[in-house]
């Protein structure tokens, strides 16, 4: 009975590691804590039980850390920066914990298994990812405007906090949705002053769902997406006893405030009964808003997605001192890029050189990849990013600090000298 109740455990431990990075992050009421259970499984060595428990959390702490990680950062971004996730930030996995505690633990068929329930501090993660410039303000989440009317039935006419004659007011909707985006790392254009005055950037709302206003608004405000729309709840014809029935229905538009185009849309719908009409309310537009803010968010993600990794063109310049070997490092470096389309040389000179990108992405999102690459003896400096050049510079161990690659690990010594002996043509 006793080996059964092991396995059935062991089990299902497993299946919570494997289930929960492809499900929907839980995040605390805060924004910055993310909250999760993961698992841990290492071999036990001279019989000594203990230390193997301290590993085994240590591990199921790193798998925390990782999907808090996951959790920042589109698919894309996370696939691209494996070597980041193992070399720099597992490795200090237990400086982003807040708190954890083990949910069990047991010895099982040579090895230790635990489960921990941990606490990881999302803000120091995030300013490890932006220090790395793996992720920017603004750039890999979208900052976002929301302008969502509500009308209940003792509203006469919809309330907003925009256009002509808004009236102060509190949508349930609205405040759902934002607590939404907090939680998944999507910056609001509102800020925490309240609402902005249209009339401080003069500019004049038509009416209420005036579209050119609204995105001249998020594009005075610095947001990349505007999402104008309506939330409204109203009696049902149904009726269950004497509880009454209400229906919510949301209905929002994203648009993109640099092309100025419609990109998505969002409809949702709820039904909640209760004896009184302020309750049934409240529940119908929750539930509607929790849908919305669900389906917003994965196409605002989806979206964005496509957006930062749309291709472009652009050239490469290199340069700096024992250029060949170094430029060879580089590209060979270059090569593990998965956004890189195309490579093409342009032109090469004893200390210099110029190659022709095709890139998912911009040569800033270009830039960012390139810092992340470690080598054996000297770092990189970007001089320069421009919409048509990124200047790439080779610059000496130990140069003072905040220079690009100083506290970047080093490429096992292996691996240097088969770069440096190789006699790889640097045209190719």
């Amino acid at each position: 009975m006793g080996k059964q109740y092991r396995q059935v455990l062991s089990i299902t431990l497993m299946v919570v590691c494997v289930m929960l990075p492809a499900a929907v992050p839980a995040v605390a009421a805060v924004p910055d804590v993310f909250i999760g259970v993961t698992t841990g499984q290492v071999k036990v060595y001279n019989e000594d039980i203990p230390g193997a428990r301290r590993r085994a959390v240590d591990q199921a702490l790193e798998l925390a850390v990782q999907n808090a990680f996951a959790s920042l950062v589109t698919r894309q971004v996370f696939a691209s920066n494996l070597e980041f996730l193992y070399d720099r930030l597992i490795p200090g996995a237990s400086e982003y914990v807040a708190t954890y505690r083990v949910l069990n633990g047991l010895a099982y068929k040579g090895s230790y298994l635990v489960g921990v329930e941990s606490k990881v501090d999302l803000a120091r993660v995030r300013q490890r990812l932006e220090k790395a410039r793996i992720i920017r303000a603004g750039q890999e989440k979208p900052v976002v405007l929301l302008l969502i009317a509500e009308q209940t039935p003792k509203d006469i006419l919809p309330r907003y906090w925009w256009g002509n004659n808004p009236e102060p007011y509190t949508s349930l909707a609205e405040d759902m949705i934002k607590k939404q985006m907090a939680g998944h790392g999507i910056p609001l254009a509102q800020g925490n002053g309240g609402y902005p005055d249209p009339g401080f950037y003069a500019i004049k709302f038509q009416d209420i769902y005036d579209v050119k206003a609204a995105m001249d608004l998020g594009k005075a405000l610095g947001a990349d997406l505007v999402v104008l729309g309506k939330a409204g709840a109203s009696e049902s014809s149904n009726r269950m006893g004497d509880a009454t029935a209400f229906d919510a229905v949301i209905e929002l538009t994203v648009f993109d405030t640099a092309s100025k185009k419609e990109v998505r849309k969002v409809r949702t719908g709820a039904t909640a009964s209760s004896q009184t009409a302020r309750e049934g309310i409240v529940a119908s537009l929750t539930q509607a808003a929790e849908k919305a803010a669900l389906d917003l968010r994965q196409k605002i993600d989806a979206f964005w997605a496509q957006k930062l990794r749309k291709e472009s063109q652009f050239d490469v310049a290199v340069e700096g001192e024992d250029f060949l070997p170094r430029f060879i490092a580089l590209k060979r470096r270059l090569k593990e890029i998965r956004e890189i389309v195309n490579m093409q040389p342009k032109e090469i000179a004893s200390e210099s050189a110029v190659m022709e990108l095709l890139y998912k992405g911009s040569p800033a999102q270009f830039a960012d990849a390139v810092l992340l690459k470690t080598f054996e003896g000297f770092g990189l400096e970007i001089t320069e990013v421009t919409p048509d050049t990124v200047t790439i510079r080779f610059v000496e161990e130990g140069q003072p600090p905040g220079s690009p690659g100083q506290d970047e690990p080093e490429l096992p010594v292996e691996e240097t000298r088969q770069q440096e002996n190789t006699d790889e043509n640097p045209l190719d």
